[in-house]
Order: structure tokens, then C-alpha cells, then sequence
């Protein structure tokens, strides 16, 4: 998120070096698109939301791109502006296109496999060894299976970090924080 934020800021910033006529409408669509990358963030985990909003947010890419070079080949523009604006802009895309396969990549289903497995080995080695024992300490046997459970589940909610109780929401504050700087 924080890659993101700086490229946008940096491709904004960077919007200057092109002919004062051709940056106001640049600079309304750039806010337009960190508008909808903004959203894309919010509308989850409503996946078909989010994906509506990242389409929209590609439109605004090719949108953005296509103004930028026509303002770079206008006659005023200054000879550095394509080399600065453009890969600023690209490099501000081409994250957009990482953060969007991150959420694609998730670990092998052995993995989930094999932590069940552990938890379930564990329960029972557990069990196989208070089974010798005089009384029945129930007390510790329940707070052995909450704590696996519970430890199985935080590993699930952090591959997941938008839909249970570790969220990244106050991370989406950075581009909310960009966004507001655009002027």
C-alpha cells in the first residue's frame, strides 16, 4: 500500500512538467482513479464489487496513459517530461497489477492439510498422554484445544487479512491520505 501511495504521489507530482494546458483534465482524472483504487480497497470482501471497482480503475489507466502522451507531443511540452511523467505513471500501474495477484497467491492446500494435521497429531499425543493419568482435568484439556483452535485460526485470518479479525482496513488510510493531497 505504501508502494502504491508513493507512485501515485510521485505520478502526480510529476503531472507538472507537462503544458499547464493539458494538466487540469490529467489531474482530474488521476483523481479519479485513485478514487476507484480507494474503493476497490473498501468494497472488499465483496469480491465482484472489488472487481468492478479494479476494472474501472483500468479504464482510468489507459484514460490516464493516452492523455499523458498526447500532452507529452504537444509542441510545448518540455523535452524531459516523457521520461520523468512516463515511467512514473507505468510504474504507478504496474503495482496496482502486483497488489492485484497478491491477493491471488495463497499457499498450496497441503499447507492447510498439514496444519490440520499438526493440530489433530497434537490433540492426540495429548490425549494419548493424559490418558495414563488419575482424574480428569478438564480444565486443561479445553484450554489445549482453544488454544490449537484458536492458533489454527489466526494463521487462516492472516492469509486472509480482510475478512476476519486481522485487518489491514487502517493501512487503506495511506491512499485515503494520498488522495487528499492531490490538489
Amino acid at each position: 500500500m505504501v508502494d502504491e501511495a508513493n507512485a501515485i504521489g510521485t505520478a502526480y507530482l510529476r503531472i507538472d512538467l507537462l503544458p499547464s494546458s493539458a494538466q487540469p483534465a490529467l489531474r482530474e482524472t488521476f483523481k479519479k482513479y485513485v478514487d476507484a483504487r480507494i474503493e476497490t480497497y473498501r468494497s472488499l470482501p465483496d469480491i465482484k464489487a472489488a472487481q468492478r471497482e479494479l476494472a474501472r480503475s483500468q479504464d482510468l489507466q489507459r484514460e490516464i496513459w493516452a492523455q499523458a502522451v498526447a500532452a507529452v507531443r504537444m509542441p510545448e511540452s518540455r523535452p524531459d517530461a516523457a521520461l520523468l511523467l512516463m515511467p512514473a505513471l507505468n510504474q504507478a500501474f504496474d503495482i496496482t497489477t502486483v497488489r492485484s495477484t497478491a491477493t491471488l497467491i495463497h499457499p498450496p492446500p497441503i499447507v492447510y492439510a498439514m496444519l490440520v494435521a499438526l493440530a489433530l497429531a497434537s490433540a492426540l499425543l495429548a490425549g494419548y498422554q493424559s490418558a495414563a493419568e488419575r482424574g480428569y482435568h478438564w480444565v486443561h484439556k479445553l484450554a489445549f484445544a482453544g488454544i490449537v483452535a484458536f492458533t489454527v485460526y489466526v494463521i487462516l485470518d492472516i492469509e486472509y487479512p480482510r475478512l476476519g479479525w486481522v485487518r489491514l482496513d487502517a493501512i487503506d488510510q495511506i491512499l485515503v491520505n494520498t488522495r487528499a493531497g492531490l490538489k
